[in-house]
């Protein structure tokens, strides 16, 4: 498929795992210090030699837990990543303050300021975003604006597939472009629309 920005982001995230550290810090597991630092991320992924995917950030914080097997990741000073078209062109992007991955859950939650774009050229702005891995759904009970490409749409409790291509909005309302072909239709003259109000 041509894969949207959120099934891209997982791949990118799990394939970052072999990329070029700089600056790592190691320590003893402790609650508040990462066994992991790694600073000005910067690494794209190939796939069958081809690059598909950029991700940048700041800061990554790896946080393991050898007692249950588990791990946390941290982008706290924000996270951008893109898709990119065969021909290199950007057709999908994630960008937001804060980002973390509980493994155990195999959760995304992306906070504070996300803007997505998927491969239909829809984006969609909120504050809060989860994705579960497990149950391949995308979901927000914050307020979200979709700037879609027929309609404009905002609402709360969002829910999703993995590629942001359907989706349910509810407490909803937008703006719904009626079109040419709707604006040059018939109009009722002022009799027939006094009767119909009437009805």
């Amino acid at each position: 498929m041509a894969i949207t920005s959120v099934v891209a982001f997982a791949l990118c995230i799990v394939a970052c795992t072999e990329a070029p550290e700089q600056n790592v810090t190691d320590s003893s597991q402790t609650d508040s210090l990462p066994f992991m630092r790694t600073l000005g991320v910067s690494t794209v992924i190939s796939d069958s030699g081809i690059v598909k995917y950029k991700m940048i950030s700041e800061e990554w914080l790896y946080y393991q837990d050898d007692s249950t097997h588990t791990y946390t990741w941290k982008f706290e000073k924000g996270l951008f990543f893109e898709k990119f078209d065969n021909q290199y062109n950007v057709e999908a992007f994630i960008n937001c303050d804060t980002a973390y991955y509980y493994s155990n859950q195999q959760l995304w939650e992306l906070r504070n300021r996300v803007v997505m774009r998927n491969v239909k050229g829809e984006t969609f702005k909120t504050s809060i975003l989860y994705w579960n891995q497990a149950t391949h759904t995308i979901y927000s009970p914050a307020f979200m604006v979709i700037d879609g490409i027929d309609q404009d749409l905002q609402g709360y409790d969002f829910s999703s597939n993995e590629q942001m291509t359907e989706y349910i909005i509810h407490q909803s309302s937008g703006a719904f472009p009626m079109g040419e072909d709707r604006m040059d239709a018939p109009k009722p003259s002022d009799d027939e629309a006094e009767r119909l109000e009437q009805e």
